[in-house]
């Protein structure tokens, strides 16, 4: 449909991610992201940019809620020259580092240019009026929609509520977040929805640039892609172990990546013909087999099938059993398909997958992401019950004496707006006789931030109407992912609390 378009008026979609270290980097240059940004604006819907670095992606390797939320991210940026090089040798490169020092002056010029609104949010104040002087000098007509430098704080300390306040008050395009890495893709995981804006951005330590406050590398270090080095140079007590530390692992992470890439697509060297076949089984959902070797020449001569996959969404199977090799773009559309098809409120599952390919994805840390069937008839069920999850992710009792409301499975983006909805609808129906509304988090298997932030917003909710929301029974995992923002203690302060 897009080839009938004027060139100008056609719409980019990002192709197939390449998965580095468990992380799915879009194949994007920075004009290609300026025009990503663009139809993001006109779509008037929300967006949530991270460029990404090597500090970032060991703490994703670390840290599962981190991971969730650059999966869930809607473009992921490549904002360090060891993982552009670690792409080049791992056979699937991504076409040019996108780093902060470059993208964020090319899209404050798109903006100008565009008229799209600016806020900026974080970093001090006197280094935030210094940013907005320098701008105003080179960019007479950018638009500034506001600027806020909250006092640093927890997340659970800051003023959430008034913050949120002011940004959706200034009505911008662009929200421009210096929070610090990852605290700020903490924040507008939480808050992005509710916000409204149509694309939010962490540039981190951007701001101290904009400002003067930080001199760029000469620009023989920016060309090789070492600006890093050169601020180990001039502040080595603060980052050096910092940066070794984090270089080790991640260097480590990539001998083992290069490794298994080498040797298992030398055992499959002799797979030529290399075909995917596609069906529609009686159970309804779709179900592909994948050849031995899954690699990007694979996912390239099947684009075709996967356009279809994911502009005709239904519940799809992949079996995996003949599968002896997968490269980055391989987990890279694995990642694509899961994102596109939960979009739409359908399953996506992996089954029968060879020792190999179980190994591949573990390492990548993507077991946590995607689901894992033994086989179809596990896969069948697993498809049957997520779908009964995310059409009833909350029991609604609205009898004369409620039970606790339950939340059931995973509470992510794909759920969040109907669990919303029901939740503050059940809280509306109790204020009037119940002075505590019991939430029941005894079936809930994973929340992502966004979810946490649900929480934070229905215990505000329920005190302004002079009702205590508690939330009980949370699983180990849950109370993992709240325990990573600090919020155990305001959300389960007055409750029972028992975990497995």
């Amino acid at each position: 449909m897009s080839d009938t378009h004027p060139p100008s008026q056609r719409k980019l979609k990002p192709g197939t991610p390449v998965v580095l270290f468990g992380v799915p980097f879009d194949v994007v240059t920075i004009s290609q992201t300026i025009a990503f940004v663009g139809q993001m604006i006109a779509s008037k819907r929300p967006h949530q940019l991270v460029m990404a670095d090597v500090g970032f992606v060991v703490r994703a390797l670390k840290d599962v809620e981190v991971h969730r939320i650059l999966i869930e991210a809607h473009l992921i940026l490549c904002d360090g020259m060891p993982l552009l090089l670690a792409s080049q040798r791992l056979g699937n490169p991504l076409p040019e580092l996108v780093a902060g020092f470059d993208l964020v002056p090319a899209l404050l010029s798109a903006a100008e240019k565009n008229g799209w609104r600016v806020f900026f949010l974080g970093g001090k104040e006197e280094i935030v009026r210094r940013a907005l002087d320098n701008l105003r000098a080179q960019h007479p007509r950018l638009t500034v929609a506001g600027h806020l430098s909250p006092p640093s704080a927890p997340l659970a300390e800051m003023d959430n509520a008034g913050i949120c306040r002011a940004i959706r008050e200034a009505k911008p395009d662009i929200l421009l977040i210096s929070l610090g890495c990852p605290k700020q893709e903490m924040w507008l995981n939480m808050h992005c929805r509710a916000l409204g804006v149509p694309v939010s951005i962490g540039i981190g330590h951007t701001i101290d640039f904009l400002a003067g406050a930080i001199p760029r590398a000469p620009m023989w270090l920016q060309r090789f892609g070492l600006e890093r080095a050169f601020w180990l140079m001039r502040e080595p007590r603060r980052l050096f172990w910092r940066y070794m530390t984090d270089l080790w692992f991640f260097t480590w992470h990539f001998v083992v990546q290069w490794w298994e890439f080498h040797v298992h697509r030398r055992r499959v060297a002799r797979y030529r013909r290399l075909t995917v076949v596609a069906e529609k089984t009686e159970s309804g959902f779709e179900l592909v087999m994948l050849p031995p070797r899954f690699d990007a020449a694979v996912v390239r001569d099947h684009e075709w099938l996967w356009k279809c996959l994911i502009v005709s969404p239904s519940h799809l199977v992949f079996d995996m059993t003949h599968v002896q090799f997968i490269d980055s773009t391989g987990v890279g559309l694995l990642v694509r398909l899961h994102k596109n098809l939960a979009a739409s409120n359908c399953q996506f599952v992996l089954a029968k997958l060879s020792p190999i390919a179980l190994q591949s994805l573990e390492r990548l840390h993507m077991q946590e992401l995607l689901t894992i069937a033994v086989d179809l008839n596990a896969a069948k069920a697993v498809i049957a019950a997520r779908t009964g999850e995310v059409h009833a992710a909350v029991a609604l009792d609205l009898s004369a004496a409620p039970k606790p409301l339950a939340w059931h499975g995973e509470i992510t983006a794909a759920n969040l707006e109907a669990l919303r909805h029901l939740s503050e609808s059940y809280l509306e129906s109790c204020a009037a006789e119940l002075k505590n509304v019991v939430i029941d988090l005894s079936d809930v298997t994973f929340i992502s931030s966004a979810g946490v932030g649900l929480m934070g917003r229905l215990k505000k909710h329920g005190r302004l109407r002079g009702v205590e929301v508690l939330f009980v029974n949370p699983q180990s995992d849950v109370l993992k992912v709240i325990r990573t923002f600090r919020l155990e203690q305001y959300l389960f302060g007055g409750s029972k609390l028992e975990s497995p």
